[in-house]
Parts: structure tokens; sequence; C-alpha cells
């Protein structure tokens, strides 16, 4: 796996790119930009995507989602998830992101829905999570981990942060627990500039490893496929109208990496799903 800090500075001038920018803020969501939970395959991408925040908040209640919860949001790019949990429950949430271009966004968004006194947004890296110990009741996480160098470093910092009994909630693009051939990922490796993926046993072992239990792990990897072969056709539905905007390079690179998802999901070579796991009291 590369440098923490190499792969941190790679993703970081990648969504500080104009390019980028527009391409997730006018495409893949606007204000969520993970993958969604789809319930037709023409389903518009941003109501896809808040469906699966309101989905991973409702796993939250049981155990208490109210005006007293800390959140953490780890890699929270635009702030959707943020500013939904502090419109919808009262929670407090704190943005921990690596792009300025994003951050900006998501006070802008927030300013204006009202929730700066709920929200707040600060730049840095969720390797080196500058928060004290046990400040949070919940760690959030979606979509973000895949661009990590040293992803054991970041489930150490979200166990350091969260408070004895707290709980980490996440998605992320992974690779099969059965991949039997790394190789057949390797055009995905080498677009993230890694050697990796998580995986559903990966994660399971390093928080087991770290004292945390699992509450619920629900792999869906067909939701993955529907989303990046939905983004890609959007694109280039949309190529037209996001010329000037968008370089025709990053388009032409950016609908053959989508492709790239596409086909290893088609392959059972990867996962996605929602993971949560709670810390020992």
């Amino acid at each position: 796996m590369a440098d923490g800090a190499a792969q941190a500075r790679v993703a970081e001038d990648y969504y500080d790119s104009p390019d980028a920018d527009t391409f997730y803020a006018a495409i893949w969501g606007g204000e969520d930009i993970h993958i969604g939970l789809y319930r037709s395959e023409g389903e518009p991408i941003a109501q896809a995507s808040r469906r699966t925040v309101a989905e991973m908040a409702r796993r939250l209640e049981p155990g208490g989602l109210d005006a007293d919860t800390r959140v953490l949001d780890i890699g929270a790019g635009y702030g959707g998830a943020a500013r939904y949990l502090a419109r919808t429950y009262g929670a407090c949430v704190s943005c921990l992101n690596l792009s300025e271009v994003e951050n900006a966004r998501n006070r802008a968004l927030t300013g204006a829905e009202g929730l700066a006194d709920k929200v707040a947004v600060r730049h840095g890296s969720f390797e080196d999570i500058p928060e004290p110990d046990a400040a949070f009741d919940i760690v959030w996480s979606q979509d973000a981990m895949l661009h990590s160098g040293n992803r054991r470093r970041v489930l150490a910092e979200v166990a350091r942060v969260l408070r004895p009994g707290g709980r980490f909630i996440f998605t992320d693009p992974m690779q099969a627990d059965d991949l039997a051939d790394p190789g057949v990922l390797q055009p995905i490796y080498d677009r993230i500039h890694l050697s990796s993926l998580g995986s559903i046993a990966f994660y399971r072992a390093e928080l087991g490893r770290l004292g945390f239990t699992e509450l619920s792990v629900e792999p869906m990897p067909h939701e993955l496929r529907t989303h990046y072969a939905r983004v890609r056709a959007e694109l280039a539905r949309r190529r037209g109208e996001l010329s000037g905007r968008i370089s025709e390079a990053y388009i032409d690179r950016m609908l053959t990496g989508l492709q790239h998802w596409v086909d290893g999901a088609d392959a059972g070579s990867l996962s996605w799903g929602i993971l949560c796991f709670g810390k020992a009291a």
C-alpha cells in the first residue's frame, strides 16, 4: 500500500481540481457524492445517494441519534450527510475532509441552510484526525477509505476518537473477500493510485483486533454496479452540456474508469455495503 501522506496528497490534488469538482457536483449527486441505493436504474443519482444517507441514519436510531449526539464524518465531501443528520436529528456533526474546494462548497451549502451552528467543517486527513480522544459518539464515512494509503491507521484513529460504546458506520467500495487474482482489478488500482482495496474480511479483522463488535454488515455489490453504470450513462448523456466546464480528456478518462468498476462488479471481483461496528464500552 502506498505511503499514507503521499496518497493523501494525490487524493487532495484530485478532488481540488476544477474538473473533478464540476463532475462530482454536476453528475455524481451534488451534495452526496457516494454510492446510492436505487429503486430503479433510471432513478436520479442524487435521490438514490440521499437514500443511502437516510438508510445509514435509520440503522443508528435504535442506539440513539439525537441533538446530544456528536458525529464525525471522515471524508465528508460536500457535507450532504452532515446536513441531513443535523436537520433531521439535531445532531452536531464535524466534517473532516482533505479537499478545500469541497470544504468551501460544504460551508456555503451549510450556511445557506442555517446549519452552521450544527455542522463544522475542518480540513484534514483521516489518517491523523485532528480531534481529541473519545470525542465522538458516532464516526461516519461514505466511500472515502478506499483512497487511504494506510487503512489500518485510519481505523486506529477512528477507535481513538470514538467514546467507549460509540459506533462506526461506513460504506466503502471494496474488493471481494474471495478475490483469487487481484490483478483483475489492476485498472482500478491504477486509477486510485493504490495496490489494493479494502474488503469486508479486512474491516472485520482489523476492527475486531481494535476491540470492536460487529453490529451489522450488509453486502450490496449490486448497488455498486448500478451506481457506476448510472453515473457513466449520465456523464455520457450530458457530455455536450458539460463541454467547456470539464475537459474532454477528463471525461474520456472518467468514462473509461467508470467502466472498469462496472466490469469488476460484473466479474464478482468487487463488493460494497453498509457496515456498522461498536466500540467496546
